[in-house]
This record gives structure tokens, sequence and C-alpha cells, in this order.
């Protein structure tokens, strides 16, 4: 509810206002029922004349009565106005956190889904519909290239697109980087085409290992069918991608004792697109990767990261200093409260 709430406003940002209006011309009239027009609007900061126009529909609606003695709600508005103040709580609270954490982090949106996902499965699945959400809205018409990155949690959601075809729009996903190496589940390719799979779109893989050294780095650059998907990667107009903790990566991508010690004595804490951030957001290392680059971002109009939990607070505020304006953040309560707690500190 709350988050087809937050959609339409994307698109129609005076609804929630006119929601708001009238949710606070029931409320006044709960308060002090019976209340006369003329009071009410002084308590409402209102011209009586605006007021009638509102007052007339509720009344059409069946949620105020009006008598000689004044305006009341009726049975049934008082069960709207009661369930509705909890959606109300809910949607305006959150809808602050979220423009306090976008302007925070200078970037277009942030989406906050409810809960913690360390503690809470489900909070993941809403990070899925979130995206869906967000790509069936942002996505233009015509071809899409998207490039997609590996991951835990980009595994997770790619399970919970549907549909993004239509006959005006044509989606073709792409892994963003090469990752052979981990987990067949979590990699670039594997992700990419769930995503493809889900949303009746088309896929492409870039089969190529997740390090590689220079002499090899040289010789698949040379091969046709990877410099194809590398071109593709190279015009992809979205960039889906999640945001990780440092020596969690260091360690799932089996890195060097030498590199991990590295990390730490750069106190390394997040890692995406295969560079690793300290605090500061300054990179402290990268892994040289076949793919997608962070500076390739700032030309991509459409960018989804998606990270969230209490845990991932600090990777998740490191990176983002790097993030293009255009970014939107797919992320939860316990991640954006501790990353606001800290800014204030």
């Amino acid at each position: 509810m709350l988050d087809d709430l937050k959609l339409i406003e994307a698109v129609a940002p005076d609804i929630l206002h006119v929601l708001q209006e009238r949710y606070k011309i029931l409320r006044n009239i709960y308060w002090m029922q019976p209340i006369g027009r003329r009071n009410l609007a002084d308590s409402l900061n209102m011209t009586e004349r605006v007021l009638r126009t509102e007052t007339d529909l509720l009344k059409r609606l069946a949620l105020i009565d009006v008598t000689k003695s004044g305006m009341s709600l009726t049975k049934t508005g008082e069960k709207v106005f009661t369930d509705l103040g909890k959606v109300m709580d809910q949607l305006f609270g959150m809808h602050q956190l979220e423009k306090q954490l976008a302007n925070y982090f200078g970037i277009t949106r942030c989406v906050i889904s409810a809960g913690d996902s360390d503690r809470q499965e489900k909070v993941v699945k809403n990070f899925g519909e979130s995206l869906n959400e967000s790509l069936d809205l942002l996505l233009p018409e015509g071809k899409n290239i998207i490039a997609v990155m590996g991951g835990t949690t980009m595994a997770q959601v790619a399970e919970c697109l549907t549909n993004l075809e239509s006959d005006e729009r044509h989606n073709l996903f792409v892994p963003a980087r090469g990752g052979i190496g981990e987990a067949l589940t979590v990699q670039a390719n594997s992700v990419s085409a769930m995503m493809a799979m889900r949303s009746n779109g088309e896929h492409r893989a870039l089969y190529v290992p997740e390090q590689l050294s220079s002499d090899t780095y040289r010789s698949l650059m040379k091969e046709p069918s990877i410099l194809e998907v590398l071109n593709l990667i190279s015009h992809a107009n979205c960039v889906i991608h999640s945001i990780g903790r440092a020596l969690h990566m260091a360690a799932r991508r089996k890195m060097s004792e030498k590199e991990i010690l590295m990390l730490k004595k750069a106190n390394a804490v997040a890692e995406s697109f295969g560079y690793f951030f300290d605090e500061t957001g300054k990179v402290v290392y990268k892994v040289p990767r076949i793919g997608l680059q962070l500076k390739d971002l700032q030309k991509v109009p459409v960018i989804l990261a998606i990270a969230g939990g209490k845990s991932k607070a600090k990777a998740i505020n490191a990176y983002m200093q790097n993030a293009p304006k255009q970014t939107w953040l797919l992320t939860d309560e316990a991640a954006a409260n501790e990353i606001l707690k800290g800014a204030t500190l």
C-alpha cells in the first residue's frame, strides 16, 4: 500500500498533498465535532470557500454529517479516519526519511522499505518490489539496455521482477562486468538472466573471469563475442547494482591474504564495481575486471543502487559519496537511520 502511494507520488505529487489535506479536515472534525464551517476553517488556516468544496465532497462520500449543530464524522468516516491515520503516520514519516537521506547524499531519490534486512528476510523482497516498480516507472519507451551487477542481494531481488515489456518498450539485460569465479547463483550473468526471464526481456551473457592477468585481458579483448557484449554494456541506459562490505566481498572473491591485509590497513569499508572505498568514499583499491567502470556511470541516465541492513550503513555511506546524482538508492529503515544518526554526531 505504502509503496503504491509512493509510486503514485512520483508521477502525481499533488495527490498525496490532497490526501494529507483531507486527512487534516477529518482529523479536526473528529477532534472538535460538532463544529461549524467557520471555526473549522480557522482551525485549519483555510478559507471557507475552499473548505466548503472539500467538506461537500466528504459529505457526498458519506464520511461526514452536516447538521445545524455543525459537522461530525459518520461511523464510516470514523473508521476511515482511524485506518487512514495509521497509513499517514507510516507514509509521511517514511517520506520525510527518504527526502532527508536523498538530500544527504545529493541524489535524485531514496526508496526506503520498513524494517532491517539484516534480521527480516521479507525486507529484501520489498527491495525487489521497489526495484520492479522503479524500473517500470523509469525505463523509457524504445529499446533499453540494462546492465546488472551480481551479488547475493541482487540474486534475491531478481526473483521479484514481473513483466516490464510492452508494445513500445523492449529490454535487454546484460551483466555489467565479468564474474565467473563466484558462486553461480550470484554471478552477474545469472542475475541478469533471471531478471530478463522474470520481466520477459532478453539476455546476453559475458563469459569472462572475475579477475584477469594483463595477458589474459589483452587476449580476451580480441574475442568478437566478448567485444559485442562489451559494446552493449557501454551503451547501457540503466544500471542496477548493489553495495557490499569491503572485507566480506574480499573474502567472497577469494582475494589473497596480502590484498585483504592491504584493505584492512586502508580502512576499506565498501565495495562496488570492483572498487574498494574507505569511510570517506576514497577509492583505496581496484580489482582489474572487464566491463562497466565507475567513471562510466556518469553518462547512464537510470541508476538503481540496492543495499540495506544496519550492518551495511558504513558501506552505503562510503560508496554513495561517489554515486552520480541521478542514482536512486533502494534501502531500508535500519540503514537509513544508522547513516543519518552518524551524520548528526
